[in-house]
């Protein structure tokens, strides 16, 4: 009987891990056709390694993502369906139990997403054997104004320079695929954002920016290690010119994208996407719309039947996110 129990434990071990190697190939292959329980096998380094990930970081305890960061991830999952979306979590641990029956709506809502895996932000693991360890490693976080900016914004070069891939804001709403691998997102002409980005792995703009955000590291300038640096590093390998229309720029294999590919709107009118337009733009030219969070201290929000732009941005990109976020949240307030 005990050798009998023995290979049967050896057996279902075999199956076991047979699956779960399976449903990695699957995810390598791109396709994401497995139930939605099996993710929680899968480790963060597993699903980096496949490569073109689409990267959204929240660095604050938060456990609950505004319906804003829920319609980004859904609208980036949607859009990029052969991709996996992950979003890191600081408040997050490995012992959270929180699944697609969590009592957080978007948690839950997003969870169920096949090609979306939620994972906990560990800041030290990610920047190992990057320039940036020695800063973390010196760093007193509760001393540092701007903190939850300045720990995205090295957190997001230390994983696009590891494992390649797109890194966005979670105010971004993606509407067609980018088509390039490696670019920097112009937010006006001769200034580059870091909202958005993309690089293969190990690529050397951004291991040049990782050092010179530890050498020129200053916390008390909001955007010196985002914007600021993505801006000054680009300068050093290109001559920036004006944009003239709607074309891109390139040099050294990296492309310079037009300001409208996702800031139509610029930030001084971020309000518009509040408002009610008697004409909706069609964005032919975006990719994706940065919606200005970091500019909303009124919280402006979403409101069903209102008509705004960003309602409909919601419902054409982000549906699931409107209906249950949006419109069933507000009828349970009603009711």
């Amino acid at each position: 009987k005990a050798r009998m129990l023995k290979k049967f434990q050896i057996c279902f071990c075999f199956f076991f891990v047979s699956g779960i190697l399976y449903e990695i190939s699957l995810l390598s292959g791109c396709f994401f056709s497995y139930m939605p329980m099996s993710k929680h096998f899968l480790t963060p380094e597993q699903v980096l390694n496949l490569g073109k990930s689409i990267i959204f970081l929240e660095t604050t305890e938060r456990l609950e993502p505004p319906p804003l960061v829920s319609c980004s991830v859904e609208s980036a999952s949607r859009i990029y369906q052969d991709r996996p979306i992950i979003l890191f979590m600081k408040g997050l641990t490995n012992d959270t139990a929180l699944d697609m029956n969590s009592s957080y709506a978007a948690f839950s809502l997003l969870s169920s997403m096949k090609n979306v895996f939620i994972f906990p932000l560990q800041m030290e693991t990610v920047f190992q054997e990057t320039p940036l360890l020695q800063w973390y490693n010196k760093v007193v976080p509760e001393q540092e104004k701007n903190w939850v900016h300045i720990s995205s914004d090295a957190s997001r070069l230390a994983l696009i320079w590891k494992y390649g891939g797109i890194y966005m804001d979670t105010d971004v709403i993606s509407i067609r695929p980018i088509p390039e691998e490696s670019f920097l997102a112009a937010q006006k002409s001769q200034f580059s954002s870091n909202g958005i980005f993309g690089f293969p792995a190990h690529h050397k703009f951004i291991w040049d920016c990782m050092e010179n955000f530890v050498l020129k590291y200053n916390g008390n300038v909001w955007g010196n290690q985002g914007p600021f640096l993505m801006t000054r590093m680009l300068k050093t390998i290109c001559n920036l010119t004006d944009f003239k229309g709607t074309e891109d720029h390139s040099c050294q294999n990296v492309s310079f994208l037009n300001p409208q590919r996702f800031y139509p709107i610029p930030y001084p009118a971020w309000s518009r996407y509040y408002k009610v337009w008697d004409k909706s733009p069609n964005f032919n030219h975006s990719y994706a719309l940065h919606l200005w969070n970091f500019m909303n201290h009124n919280r402006k929000t979403v409101v069903a039947g209102s008509n705004t732009l960003a309602e409909n941005l919601y419902k054409a990109y982000c549906p699931t996110t409107y209906q249950n976020l949006i419109q069933n949240a507000e009828l349970r307030d009603f009711t």
